[in-house]
């Protein structure tokens, strides 16, 4: 049973994969048996998360690309299928916020969070579902958020994105589904990374509010995330797909 969560000899890429959810799911990724390709505009950052995945006795490639352009996302697809050939699995992670309510946010910031973190996704996975289909297998996996179906006050940008993220992946379940890529999300609870450590500092106030309607009594941590990220990758979810699971603590449960 334990085999159907091995992800031996595939190979999995990672937007985002520099920061600290992106670096923490790949170190997973690795560890369930998969060769990592890391993607981010940051090289520094790209090639501390390499270290961490290559001790897990894998191999790792660092590809600088920005996931709002589609050129420069085709460029590294093109140098990953020369470096690493195929690729089984799409982690979607890239993301941006900002603490802002909807007076306070201009449009270029708004268009900006939902251009990263929404057609970010959309690019990413149109240069690698292509793949995917050839070989009639695949996993995308986009990163969703509480909010994918929840407002929060201050983060009018974020919420927005979030529910687009979900929606685009339920949409690409049904064009994908029938070559056997299946596309999920995954929709996590705040966790303290360095995307809002400084938020979760200063804005005390909020973040209790987050603990205070979670069941079971706390924010989430990062390895709380990465269980979910393996099992979506698996052949133990092969007929799971265009769905939202939510690993939140049971914040959403009310």
């Amino acid at each position: 049973m334990t085999d159907r969560f091995r992800l031996d000899g595939q190979t999995a890429v990672v937007t985002g994969g520099g920061g600290g959810i992106g670096s923490a799911g790949a170190e997973a990724l690795a560890q369930a048996g998969a060769d990592v390709v890391l993607v981010a505009r940051n090289r520094d950052k790209l090639e501390a998360s390499a270290v961490a995945v290559r001790a897990q006795g894998v191999k790792a490639w660092v590809v600088e690309a920005d996931v709002t352009d589609k050129a420069s996302v085709a460029a590294a697809a093109g140098r990953i299928a020369g470096e690493a050939g195929k690729v089984d699995i799409l982690f979607n992670n890239a993301g941006i916020t900002s603490p802002k309510t909807m007076f306070d946010l201009d449009a270029d910031e708004f268009a900006r969070i939902m251009n990263v973190n929404v057609t970010g996704a959309f690019i990413c996975s149109q240069a690698f579902a292509p793949g995917m289909i050839e070989r009639k297998h695949g996993r995308i996996i986009n990163m969703g958020s509480i909010l994918s179906a929840r407002g929060m006050a201050s983060r009018t940008a974020y919420c927005a994105s979030k529910a687009g993220v979900a929606n685009l992946g339920a949409a690409m379940a049904f064009e994908l589904g029938p070559h056997g890529v299946t596309v999920n999300t995954l929709a996590a609870t705040v966790i303290v990374t360095d995307l809002n450590r400084e938020l979760v500092r200063t804005q005390p106030a909020l973040y209790n509010g987050v603990v205070a309607r979670t069941p079971m009594g706390r924010l989430s941590q990062l390895d709380d995330l990465t269980g979910a990220l393996v099992f979506l990758a698996s052949d133990a979810a092969r007929f799971i797909t265009g769905q939202t699971l939510f690993v939140d603590g049971g914040y959403t449960a009310g």
